[in-house]
């Protein structure tokens, strides 16, 4: 899977990064290799399932969407 992240320079040094379709989804650190390192941990985080959150009521299929 691709996705796109902006870099941009921080006031107090390094790199604000963030996923432009993933709202919310933002990190920093203080070289480009350290944002981008931040970042897929954050992109991980963000697409991770949270099964506490799943509420579907009797009819509803669920299914699997392997990307």
């Amino acid at each position: 899977m691709k996705i796109q992240v902006v870099l941009e320079p921080s006031d107090d040094g390094g790199y604000t990064v963030y996923v432009p379709t993933l709202p919310g989804c933002i990190s920093e650190g203080e070289t480009v290799e350290e944002a981008m390192q931040n970042i897929r941990e954050a992109i991980e985080l963000y697409l991770e399932p949270v099964e506490d959150d799943f509420v579907a009521n009797e009819q509803s299929l669920v299914r699997e969407l392997v990307l």
